[in-house]
Order: C-alpha cells, then sequence, then structure tokens
C-alpha cells in the first residue's frame, strides 16, 4: 500500500518490487531492483527513507524516517525479517538480520553485519566490515561493543549519546507526558493520511 504523508508520496523504481501488503508511507523511494517484502514499514514520519539498488527489506521490518536523521539504505543491503532501522545509515553492502535494531543517527558501515538481535545504538558509526555478534550492542563514535552483561561499561558510553534528546527532543529527566504528548503530536501527522488510488 503507498500511503501519501505530510504531502510527499512514494517513488518506486520501475524494477522493483512491493509486496501487496507492505507499507510504503510518504516520501519514500524504492530503488532499481530493490524489493521489499510482506509485511515490511517504511514510513517517512518528518524525514525521507531511501532504498538503495537490488536492497532487499524483508518480511515485517520497519524503516522509519526522521527529519534530522533520515533512513538511508545503500545498495545491495540486506535488511532481515522483523528488524528496526529508525532514522539512521545502512551503508552499501550491509547485512541486518532478523531482529537487528538500528537506532537514530547510528551509521551501519559498509559490509557490516548487524547479527541476530544485535542493537547499533543512538549516534554510534559502526566501521566498515565490522561485526555485532548476535545480541550485542553496538555504541559510540567510533562503535565500541559490548555483550549485554556488561551494562555498566556499556551505560558509561551510551549515556552521552542522549537517547531521549536524539528520539524525543527532550531532556532525560523530562515525564512520561512530556515524551508521550510530544510522540502522540508526531504521529498525529498520520491523521491526514491517504491512499495513492
Amino acid at each position: 500500500m503507498l500511503i501519501v504523508h505530510r504531502g510527499a508520496q512514494p517513488s518506486v523504481d520501475a524494477t522493483a518490487y512491493v509486496a501487496p501488503n507492505a507499507v510504503l508511507c510518504g516520501d519514500v523511494e524504492v530503488g532499481p531492483e530493490a524489493r521489499i517484502l510482506f509485511g515490511a514499514v517504511l514510513t517517512a514520519e518528518d524525514g525521507r527513507v531511501v532504498v538503495g539498488a537490488r536492497t532487499v527489506v524483508m518480511e515485517n521490518a520497519l524503516v522509519r524516517g526522521r527529519l534530522r536523521t533520515p533512513a538511508i539504505l545503500g545498495d545491495d543491503v540486506l535488511v532481515g525479517p522483523h528488524a528496526h532501522v529508525n532514522g539512521a545509515v545502512v551503508e552499501d553492502g550491509a547485512f541486518l538480520a532478523t531482529g537487528a535494531a538500528v537506532f537514530p543517527g547510528a551509521v551501519v558501515g559498509a559490509r557490516s553485519e548487524v547479527r541476530i538481535r544485535a542493537v547499533v545504538h543512538v549516534n554510534s558509526k559502526l566501521a566498515p566490515d565490522m561485526t555485532v555478534p548476535i545480541g550485542w550492542i553496538a555504541a559510540g563514535d567510533p562503535a565500541q561493543l559490548f555483550s549485554p552483561d556488561r551494562h555498566d561499561e556499556l551505560w558509561a558510553v551510551q549515556e552521552p549519546l542522549d537517547f531521549p534528546g536524539t528520539v524525543y527532543g527532550l531532556a532525560r529527566d523530562a515525564t512520561a507526558r512530556e515524551r508521550m504528548t510530544r510522540q502522540s503530536a508526531w504521529f498525529g501527522a498520520h491523521l491526514g493520511d491517504a491512499a495513492v488510488s
């Protein structure tokens, strides 16, 4: 389904494939020979989504573009089932496995691998040809790798990356009501959406 959002309509190259139950919403550009599979959602909230040549976004993956951090998938990228790319750059030839998550402001370097359920944290930069092991977290610029049991060490790198400021535009001590009022208004922009006929 193609949806007009904030006055922008998706653009799909004639050689690309978009599954009938995939959703492309707003300023989404799908390049040549790209494949958007069943249940995938590519939504340009208030920023672009660009999908490069021969890139495959697999079943039930989410790719979200943001104003300050558009979602850019390079050429020859694989975004695995249930993966989540939120306002991040994934460079040419990178591989995101099932359930991987890449957060706003992050960069996944060319030919890198983010394996099953691994995370690249906000504002983190993964060098080319790097691998984030299954279930691990990459954080920092340049990114360091942390196993899930190293929370204190991870937090020392993660805290200054400013997740709440990057994602919500709010200080860490903002209340849930402040966060969700802002999120509700942001997603409220979908009230004016219309399917492309």
